[in-house]
């Protein structure tokens, strides 16, 4: 059994609230009670309840990450251990902890008031935003503070860390027109999350600018893993595509592998362009040229910005977007 203030109280011949205001520093306590009561709990190594204390004190300095996608990717995607990462880091910079929210999509929506009113976690992070997720609207009716990595874009009242996903993309599907190539295919990520609405938009804007449209036959939607860029690239191989885009690395290192299957070269017959820059993308064979979001950096930050929201209050939205970098290597 571990030992409590109650214990600790026996033990010194005072009183219970005696020994919780020597524990918390509190200065109406005679000199010679101070000494023996910290005395004893050296002695046992007793150890304050953190948890309890800072419920006390109406604060639990945890933050909440959750996750809205299947639980297998993100175990899969290298995307999401980046950013637990980046959160974690700041988080124990700045003395809090962090709880991860691991369920799949429809669980996470029964069972949304356990974030909300367990009083747990003083805040909430959600990545791998849905547009359409109720988690969102339920955050903001709640009052909870919470930040999404990855910006809503219909709602510009919502907190976020984001990168330029559109200019992101724009440059990618730029580059593939300026090397020579002209039918583009684009294996996009999934249907109703930020990401890969914007994304698709930039490749759009590239491809007006030049006086180009996407062919539908050459438009595939995956889900961020390797698995569906291979099965996307085998679709479109009939086609004959001479360059794709793809809205994640993962993504389109599988649609290497379904090319060089296929007994075709990259980038000779078909170059390929991605999004991310994971570690893989510069040992792939061919190197990926991609495009470098720092997701790393965006955990780190996301957990930065909503621990400054909890401790200072403001209705401001805060919105912070950082760059992208095209990444030219041999595959376009």
């Amino acid at each position: 059994m571990p030992i409590t203030l109650e214990d600790i109280a026996r033990m010194s011949g005072v009183s219970r609230s005696t020994v919780s205001r020597v524990i918390n520093g509190h200065y109406h306590v005679s000199e010679s009670t101070r000494v023996k009561v910290e005395d004893i709990v050296r002695s046992v190594g007793f150890q304050p309840n953190l948890v309890a204390r800072r419920l006390a004190a109406g604060r639990t300095r945890v933050l909440g990450l959750v996750i809205p996608t299947a639980v297998t990717a993100i175990f899969t995607d290298p995307y999401f251990p980046l950013v637990i990462q980046g959160a974690s880091y700041s988080c124990n910079a700045l003395d809090y902890s962090i709880m991860l929210w691991l369920a799949e999509p429809e669980f996470e929506r029964r069972t949304v008031g356990q974030i909300l009113h367990n009083g747990m976690v003083d805040g909430v992070i959600v990545t791998a935003m849905q547009m359409d997720d109720p988690l969102i609207e339920r955050l903001s009716e709640s009052k909870q503070p919470f930040i999404t990595i990855g910006r809503h874009p219909l709602n510009e009242n919502f907190n976020y860390i984001d990168v330029d996903n559109r200019s992101g993309a724009q440059q990618a599907v730029s580059h593939i027109l300026r090397t020579g190539h002209r039918r583009v295919a684009v294996i996009n990520g999934p249907e109703g999350t930020a990401h890969s609405w914007e994304r698709f938009q930039g490749c759009k804007d590239a491809l007006r600018q030049r006086g180009l449209s996407l062919a539908p036959e050459l438009i595939a939607q995956g889900d961020f893993s390797e698995a569906s860029g291979y099965h996307a690239m085998k679709q479109f191989l009939p086609h004959h595509p001479d360059a794709v885009f793809v809205a994640s690395d993962a993504m389109a290192l599988g649609s290497m592998r379904a090319i060089q299957e296929a007994g075709l070269r990259v980038p000779e017959d078909i170059a390929v362009v991605g999004f991310d820059d994971i570690p893989a993308a510069a040992v792939s064979k061919p190197p990926l040229t991609t495009v470098r979001q720092p997701i790393q950096r965006m955990g780190s930050l996301a957990a930065e910005v909503l621990i400054d929201m909890i401790e200072h209050p403001s209705q401001q939205p805060r919105h912070l977007v950082l760059p992208t970098e095209l990444v030219i290597r041999s595959s376009c």
